[in-house]
């Protein structure tokens, strides 16, 4: 087989390329459902790894972002640095974050989120958060509580910053300095 035989047998169709555009352009931002809410929940808590219990209660009057996650979702991790830059940059202004994995010990959080560096409180799932945010099965997924503990929005799917700008920046009451 010539030169120019074998280029022409392994150059890709148009519509290769458009699908393999495609996938990574969904690898990249998949798709996220978006919906709009303003309902309360029941009161729920978590443990901390470090033992210390997180009601809803303290959380009452910051805006929150109540992230359910698992340490081996591909989305989830890719979330994870885009969450710490926004909670970084926003915490002073009444926002928290608190990122619940659906089937990881304290003991494995406590160590994933030291190793990736990250500050913001995590914990495990239990009763209480499945009474509040329901049985979360599908991760990354994320809700948007506001300063009256409200469920304001629902995200299935991953969170990129734009998305969290767009979600939480009118939520804040504090003006941006």
């Amino acid at each position: 087989m010539d030169k120019q035989a074998l280029v022409k047998k392994w150059t890709p169709s148009p519509l290769t390329l458009i699908l393999l555009g495609l996938i990574a352009w969904l690898w990249f931002r998949p798709p996220a459902d978006v919906s709009d809410d303003n309902r309360s929940i029941p009161a729920w808590q978590v443990t901390l790894p470090d033992g210390r219990l997180l009601s809803s209660d303290a959380l009452k009057g910051k805006v929150v972002l109540v992230n359910f996650w698992a340490t081996w979702c591909p989305y989830c991790r890719k979330e994870k640095p885009v969450i710490d830059t926004f909670w970084k940059e926003t915490r002073g202004r009444g926002f928290e974050v608190i990122s619940i994995s659906v089937d990881d010990s304290p003991e494995t959080i406590a160590a994933w989120m030291k190793d990736k560096g990250y500050r913001f409180m995590a914990a495990p799932t239990n009763a209480s958060v499945v009474a509040a945010f329901g049985n979360v099965s599908s991760v990354p997924t994320s809700f948007i509580l506001d300063a009256d503990g409200h469920i304001r929005h629902k995200v299935a799917g991953q969170l990129h910053a734009a998305r969290l700008e767009k979600l939480v920046i009118p939520l804040l009451k504090v003006p941006a300095p």
